[in-house]
């Protein structure tokens, strides 16, 4: 039987940021180093595949710290923490490794700074997502507020409109995140903003390549976590740039191929904690039913990495793993 042909056109840069594969590195090497089991609180990163494949070497994820044994070493994941849980782990003497992204370590950092010269910070970004609450957890109560939206900003509420600066969320819309701060500039004209741009690299060249295939392809998958930011955001890029037909999955196993019928070019991409084995899964779950030709359309080169934390090549192995060694 002949296969009708479909024409995939990856997007690229796609999947895998220096900050996830940092991430998912300190897990590794901690279980390499100190044996299993290693705790880490909360997803890694948000991404099913990756956190069972992680399991399957002897992580053992936890909401909190409780659930963490004396003696027993924990990892915080990429998406930061709120200071409260560092100290907390401090009292316990538990023995921790952070993971957070370096990229949201530096908007925690900036908003300190704004706060430690007198002003409030307006944080850009979505209520409940582990990266907000660590940002806000930076900060004493009431030193942050949250707007999410344009219309967010004109009821929002600060202690002096002369004295504030905004902070964003590293995985949002860039276009959305321009519009609110459009707003906030409007509003509070004295606003002091980042001296670099929060919106990470991986996350704005992730939009920038989908804004290009969008308009050349008929459908479009973007391999993520439906708990990601940077995935859902690429999905709402892609309806507003050109294909309406943009959906997210999590792996091949998740798509309704009928509902492809008729799709002659389909594009794929893959959010920053998806990694690349999930794009060949979906290309040869595509192979079985169409015959496949894959085109690229790359729209930068990324060549950022980031250093494993001192404390895991150099620190002490934690009480539990000196006294079984």
């Amino acid at each position: 039987m002949t296969k009708t042909p479909l024409t995939i056109l990856l997007a690229a840069p796609r999947g895998f940021c220096a900050g996830v594969d940092r991430a998912i590195q300190i897990v590794e090497v901690a279980l390499e180093r100190f044996g299993p089991p290693v705790y880490v609180r909360h997803e890694i990163v948000h991404n099913r595949f990756v956190v069972q494949s992680l399991e399957a070497k002897g992580a053992v994820f936890v909401d909190e710290l409780t659930e963490v044994p004396d003696g027993a070493p924990v990892i915080f994941s990429a998406h930061g923490v709120p200071k409260s849980v560092p100290a907390a782990a401090e009292r316990r003497g538990l023995f921790y490794l952070d993971a957070t992204c370096p990229l949201v370590s530096k908007v925690h950092r900036e908003a300190e700074r704004h706060f430690n010269e007198g002003r409030q910070i307006v944080l850009i970004g979505h209520a409940g997502h582990p990266e907000v609450i660590g940002t806000m957890g930076q900060l004493p109560e009431g030193a942050v507020v949250l707007v999410e939206t344009v219309a967010d900003v004109a009821t929002v509420q600060v202690a002096d409109p002369d004295n504030l600066a905004y902070a964003t969320q590293t995985t949002l819309s860039v276009d959305e995140t321009a519009g609110i701060v459009a707003a906030l500039q409007a509003r509070f004209p004295a606003i002091a903003g980042p001296k670099k741009e929060d919106i990470c690299y991986a996350t704005t060249n992730r939009q920038q390549a989908v804004k290009a295939i969008a308009p050349k392809v008929e459908a479009l998958l973007v391999l993520g976590a439906p708990n990601s930011s940077n995935s859902k955001r690429l999905v709402e890029v892609a309806k507003t740039h050109g294909c309406t037909r943009a959906q997210l999955v999590q792996r091949a196993t998740d798509i309704d191929w009928a509902a492809l019928e008729g799709v002659g070019t389909l594009g794929i991409t893959a959010g920053a904690s998806a990694p690349e084995v999930l794009v060949e899964e979906v290309i040869a779950a595509a192979r079985a039913r169409f015959d496949v030709t894959v085109e690229e359309l790359r729209t930068a080169f990324e060549d950022i990495t980031f250093k494993l934390p001192k404390a895991l090549l150099d620190g002490e192995a934690p009480l539990r793993a000196k006294e079984e060694a």
